[in-house]
């Protein structure tokens, strides 16, 4: 989300200055057609390099994280983003409906954490186990749940194993269940700080305004 609003403010600014250049070089400078427009190519490169820098101090300041911490934030979501492209590939090979639902669950608790880490940051911290153990392991066995399903072989060892990896799925799904809790449990606290606030607002707001050394019975003497 963030990336993709900040791109699409890299292209609304970095298109003028690439026409803007080319015209510049070519009309103001004189330099020949070809030529002006690999040096607009190089000025728009040039412009958009710049526009990344600014827009990654704008970030680090406002999630209050250092240069280093968002670039290790940013690999841990592009490798966590190829892993879910497996896992989504995965879950529709399955035949059984509840495996399906299951495996379909499983999907949805992790792009949901993908999704609250890649907008806000620095909640990363808050769930990492996720991203270095509990989406890999995710991953790992919904792949050989898969194969194994797939196979015809119907002997007792291969139903073992795939109850086996479907309880242990099932255990997992609840452990998303926990890393999704846990990225929202600053969001849930804060929002009842919030409902505290606007409770005890609103009950201020409630009682009568009293003119200076007016008492509430004397309101009530005169009809409020």
């Amino acid at each position: 989300m963030i990336d993709f609003k900040y791109f699409m403010i890299r292209q609304f600014l970095g298109f003028p200055i690439f026409i803007g250049s080319w015209i510049a070089f070519q009309s103001g400078l004189n330099i020949p057609f070809m030529v002006s427009g690999l040096l607009a190519i190089g000025t728009y490169a040039a412009s958009n390099q710049v526009m990344k820098v600014v827009q990654s101090r704008l970030i680090v300041s406002k999630y209050g994280l250092t240069f280093a911490e968002y670039r290790h934030i940013r690999i841990q979501l592009k490798e966590a983003q190829a892993k879910l492209k497996q896992l989504n590939g995965y879950f529709l090979k399955v035949r059984s409906i509840r495996a399906f639902k299951q495996l379909f669950e499983m999907n949805r608790l992790a792009k949901r954490i993908f999704q609250i880490v890649k907008t806000n940051p620095k909640k990363f911290y808050q769930v990492e186990p996720f991203f270095y153990a509990h989406l890999d392991t995710a991953v790992e066995l919904t792949s050989k749940y898969t194969l194994l399903v797939s196979q015809p072989i119907k002997a007792p060892d291969v139903q073992i194993a795939l109850q086996d990896t479907r309880e242990t799925l099932l255990e997992l799904n609840q452990v998303m269940e926990k890393d999704l809790r846990q990225v929202l449990s600053s969001d849930i606290e804060h929002l009842k700080m919030e409902l505290d606030f606007a409770k005890v607002s609103m009950k201020n707001h409630a009682s009568p305004l009293l003119m200076k050394g007016e008492t509430p019975d004397d309101t009530k003497s005169i009809g409020y």
